[in-house]
């Protein structure tokens, strides 16, 4: 071979080499890159080729799929009371991707899971068309449809767990909207999605898990618990040495009771029953700031859930000197609380103080109906003594009987609970927030539901808004529910 042909020679299989290079780098080191790219559409029309799978309360769909026409995607996301279920399902789009369940599932939800790789290699062989997998919930029907009612037009958000396995039964979140307005991807799906962004009331933030508020007097529960565990009080009817007025050590500045209610020197039963923020705010100082941080934590504060869906974390401040940690300790100053967070304290002192792992998905499903996984109830921490627990019991089912939570009262069904209402705004300049939390027992003595409401904002005017007047009916109905499922 003359010299000009082997440079030919060689250039071209160094070409040649270059090519293999380049296809290689392509197929095994980008495939995934390249596979999950926007830009991909040939992944995104197979996506969107089959039916997707379903979410199910009560053994029922609340998500469905519709053909589509006049597009390359033949199949979108459809919903049942989208609105009420958004919380729970979050949205999957053909323009806007996905969120919460929808998201989280997404591999099950299509039948991509490596889980379902025997169901998709049977249909290769079967000739059927490529099918998704379920997601069983845990939620209860009857208690969202009585949370989202019982919020009606009302900006706020309700949790409700069973305090015996931590499954979540009810998560609502007002205003909402409806998943299907922009499940495909036109025009009309992209204005849709557009309103609700520029929405100020924020439509599409999930309140029950993603708003922190302050729990106003709910934390009172919190800090009753932190006062026994660490010694403080020994006995919920022994007088706490509380004086009135209260001034917050290193201040000037007295803790002010809401109306002339019995607060000097109060037991912590009656404390409770009234809501005294000075007995409670020098409890908190009494227990000291790094131990009510202590408890707050046991309780869940201060770390991030995930239920699958991430929940905000809840804070107890720290690093703060006595009068904060009074102010603290009646749930304000910087202390702050998702709906789930002060479920999960109400379904701990039910669960006579073992807190479970709020959790709910039930199981996995593939499309032959077989199950995947399943999600077994677990421990997450215990707040407080068995012993503790009950007394806290009491004194929250005196708050029901005889106190602030009356509204929350179920005929021959014994309730515990206690109201919260929260400053809001500079100087509280705005209406305050309407917290309730409670439980309902049934004959035998356990609890099978633990409920946090927070009504956010309100046509009511500013005298009228009260945990015990405002969020206890709607938690009073979620209770019923749930109670009138297990006849």
């Amino acid at each position: 071979m003359n010299k000009p042909l082997r440079r030919v020679a060689i250039f071209c299989g160094l070409l040649i080499l270059a090519l293999l290079v380049r296809d290689n780098w392509l197929q095994y080191v980008r495939a995934d890159e390249l596979n999950s790219s926007d830009f991909n559409r040939r992944v995104l029309i197979e996506r969107y080729a089959h039916a997707r799978g379903d979410i199910i309360v009560d053994g029922k769909p609340i998500t469905g799929s519709a053909k589509t026409s006049g597009s390359d995607f033949a199949y979108k996301r459809t919903y049942v009371d989208g609105p009420m279920w958004a919380p729970v399902t979050g949205y999957a789009s053909q323009a806007f991707d996905a969120t919460q369940i929808e998201k989280i599932e997404d591999g099950i939800l299509t039948g991509n899971d490596d889980q379902l790789f025997f169901d998709r290699t049977l249909a290769m062989f079967t000739g059927e068309k490529k099918k998704g997998g379920d997601v069983i919930t845990t939620l209860s029907g009857a208690a969202q449809k009585a949370a989202f009612d019982g919020l009606g037009k009302k900006k706020g958000a309700v949790a409700a767990i069973d305090p015996k396995t931590g499954k979540i039964l009810a998560l609502a979140s007002t205003p909402s909207y409806d998943p299907s307005s922009f499940a495909g991807n036109s025009d009309k799906d992209g204005e849709a999605w557009t309103k609700l962004n520029e929405d100020k009331d924020q439509p599409k933030l999930n309140r029950a898990l993603r708003e922190t508020y302050p729990p106003g007097s709910t934390f009172k529960v919190v800090t009753a618990a932190a006062a026994l565990e660490h010694g403080v009080v020994t006995g919920i009817d022994d007088k706490t040495d509380s004086p009135l007025p209260y001034i917050m050590p290193g201040t000037t500045r007295p803790l002010e009771n809401e109306g002339n209610i019995p607060c000097k020197n109060a037991t912590l039963r009656v404390a409770l029953q009234f809501s005294c923020n000075t007995v409670f705010g020098k409890l908190g100082v009494d227990v000291g700031a790094d131990k009510m941080l202590e408890t707050a934590k046991k309780f869940g504060f201060n770390a991030e859930q995930f239920v699958p869906v991430r929940a905000n974390a809840s804070i107890f401040p720290e690093k703060i000197n006595e009068s904060q940690t009074a102010l603290s300790s009646i749930g304000q100053f910087d202390t702050r609380a998702t709906p789930l967070q002060m479920a999960m304290v109400a379904a701990a002192i039910a669960n006579d103080g073992k807190l479970m792992k709020p959790y709910m998905i039930d199981q996995l499903r593939a499309p032959s109906l077989d199950q995947l996984s399943q999600t077994d109830p677990e421990e997450l921490s215990r707040p407080l003594t068995q012993e503790h627990a009950q007394m806290l019991q009491q004194m929250m089912e005196t708050v029901v009987k005889d106190g602030t939570g009356k509204n929350a009262q179920i005929k021959d069904v014994t309730v515990g609970g206690k109201t919260g209402t929260a400053q809001h705004g500079e100087n509280n300049s705005k209406n305050p927030y309407a917290w309730f939390i409670s439980y309902a027992k049934t004959p035998d003595g356990g609890s099978p539901v633990a409920v946090a409401v927070v009504v956010e904002d309100s046509d009511a005017s500013r005298d009228d808004i009260s945990g015990g007047g405002l969020a206890a009916p709607i938690a009073k109905k979620v209770m019923e529910a749930v109670l009138d499922s297990k006849k």
